[in-house]
């Protein structure tokens, strides 16, 4: 049984990355590489900006928050990051989420579903490569770059994936299915 967790990275009112994950969350299960598939919200997760006395790196969590947090992030086998791009760079919601755990993240291949404007997010994407790195994820060469978003939302929000953005999604989770898999061992 393999698992993917799509983490929504953004918790800004009125942002479109939910409606690019439940595209993504559809097009996954489509796809049918993975057993199980799970949409992770961070704006639900709601984790305060770190609050843990000790090192990730230790495991002694203090907060209960941080428990289910490393509860939900061990049980994936995978992930795929929807994340906006800020001014060149990822989130803080998303950096706060992934330094909160240290071996819950290791061994795991990590997809990246990004857009904005002109850049599609792919700046962000260059960023957090060295960090999730830094954790022994793997970080996929395949992603799906959205530029100029808001031009793929029908009148009432929905994503109306045009044929780059469905064949890339198709090549990332045909490689997370691989990887996964080659990484499983080390798990």
């Amino acid at each position: 049984m393999a698992k993917l967790e799509i983490i929504i990275a953004s918790t800004r009112p009125g942002r479109i990355g939910l409606t690019i994950g439940e595209w993504f969350e559809s097009h996954a299960k489509e796809h049918g590489g993975f057993d199980e598939i799970e949409l992770v919200d961070l704006a639900e997760v709601n984790l305060p900006f770190m609050d843990e006395p000790h090192h990730p790196r230790l495991g002694k969590y203090t907060h209960q928050h941080t428990r289910d947090w490393s509860a939900k992030v061990t049980e994936a086998d995978a992930f795929v990051f929807v994340m906006p791009e800020y001014n060149s760079g990822f989130n803080a919601e998303l950096k706060n989420a992934i330094d909160y755990l240290h071996r819950e993240w290791q061994y795991k291949p990590v997809g990246l579903v990004s857009y904005g404007g002109v850049s599609a997010g792919t700046r962000a994407v260059q960023m957090i490569k060295q960090v999730v790195t830094t954790l022994k994820m793997t970080p996929l060469f395949e992603s799906v770059a959205i530029p100029f978003v808001h031009q793929f939302l029908d009148e009432e929000g929905g994503l109306v994936p045009n044929e780059v953005m469905t064949v890339s999604a198709t090549a990332v989770l045909d490689e997370l299915v691989r990887v996964a898999e080659a990484l499983r061992p080390l798990r």
